[in-house]
């Protein structure tokens, strides 16, 4: 998962943003991964989809669980990326854990988990109470955890220079009067399971618009596992360091990843 976020920034961040190092400290395999935060709108299937390209492009095999079915997904990435549709928890627990046996259904078995919108598999009735929700939440992370480890080992045993499998998972938190709740209990649940949170925020000011930007995103990375070392000389771990990125989508379908400036009407 590190060297899939290092890639993908590095590859679609901007050049006048190149000289930044990105050092991504390789989370204990008991905490695989990262934890999507926002809602479900373009700049999270955007970042979902760099993940995948990155993936790919690294030769890793990708694994991706959601309720619909990935749409348009270019055809250089469909051979990379399975696509299982779960329509329940149940499923979607017995999906994974039949990861178990991949080795019959993979050659190599896939290095990246990706699951999409966690909140359609975890919540029940309106009058359900928090602990079950909660339950669910850790449930299921635990079995993703445990998963990524055991994939990992086999890839140990298969591969000369073996990374680490890690997980994606993407989760739109309980709103509360139009915002996002700050005591949603299954976000506090799946944090502890994901080392890394990536944060969304839309930026709907006036100097997004201005630019000519169909959609502007602030990408907040925060956790223990994810660190920024400007500077070579600073090697010293500054756990649960906040980083930010920009994710800017043009009407023509340019995407951009940058610091936290805006860039110019045309950025190529």
């Amino acid at each position: 998962m590190t060297d899939v976020l290092t890639h993908m920034f590095t590859n679609f961040m901007s050049r006048a943003d190149s000289s930044k190092d990105l050092k991504v400290i390789p989370p204990a395999p008991a905490q695989c991964g990262v934890l999507v935060v926002g809602e479900q709108n373009l700049g999270r299937s955007v970042l979902l989809l760099a993940a995948v390209t990155a993936a790919c492009r690294l030769s890793v095999k990708v694994v991706f669980f959601a309720q619909t079915q990935i749409q348009s997904l270019p055809v250089s990435l469909q051979k990379c990326v399975p696509s299982l549709s779960p329509e329940s928890l149940k499923e979607l627990l017995q999906q994974v854990a039949g990861l178990h046996e991949s080795t019959n259904t993979f050659p190599v078995p896939p290095s990246l988990i990706i699951v999409d919108r966690l909140e359609d598999f975890l919540r029940g009735p309106a009058d359900e109470s928090h602990g079950v929700e909660q339950s669910r939440a850790a449930h299921l992370s635990a079995l993703l955890c445990d998963t990524a480890t055991f994939l990992t080992g086999l890839l140990e045993q298969q591969t000369s220079s073996p990374a680490p499998c890690r997980v994606i998972a993407s989760y739109k938190p309980k709103e509360q009067s139009g915002e996002f709740s700050v005591s949603d209990q299954v976000l506090d649940t799946l944090d502890r399971y994901f080392q890394v949170r990536c944060t969304l925020d839309q930026d709907r000011s006036y100097k997004a618009a201005a630019a000519g930007l169909q959609e502007v995103w602030h990408i907040y990375f925060s956790g223990t596992g994810i660190t920024l070392d400007p500077c070579a000389e600073d090697t010293e771990v500054k756990p649960g360091l906040a980083q930010e990125w920009q994710l800017s989508i043009y009407p023509d379908g340019l995407v951009w990843f940058g610091a936290e400036e805006l860039p110019s009407p045309d950025p190529r």
